[in-house]
């Protein structure tokens, strides 16, 4: 499982949550929810940037991610993300990452 910092998204007034608007992507124990091209966590009463730290390949995946192939994809930061087995694979270098 990836970890992630603390990463406080402040000055957040909107409240993320069924029919808010915004995607949301399950992530381990908890939902993000893309805003502006980044994700977003509840953490107590404020919301957090989900992000992943290190590097995370995810191994022996032989599947290729883009337009078509059946997996929600999620604009994130430069690139777009693939929502997959109920995490995001970002394409790096010839692999994927988990995030």
């Amino acid at each position: 499982m990836t970890s992630t910092t603390h990463a406080p998204h402040t000055d957040h007034e909107h409240t993320h949550g069924e029919g808010c608007g915004h995607v949301a992507v399950p992530h381990g124990d908890h939902i993000d929810y893309v805003h502006d091209g980044h994700l977003h966590r509840a953490h107590g009463d404020h919301y957090d940037e989900c992000e992943p730290s290190g590097h995370n390949p995810h191994d022996e995946h032989a599947h290729k991610h883009g337009e078509g192939c059946g997996h929600v994809a999620v604009p994130h930061g430069d690139h777009v993300d693939y929502i997959h087995d109920g995490h995001r694979h970002a394409a790096h270098d010839g692999h994927y990452d988990e995030h």
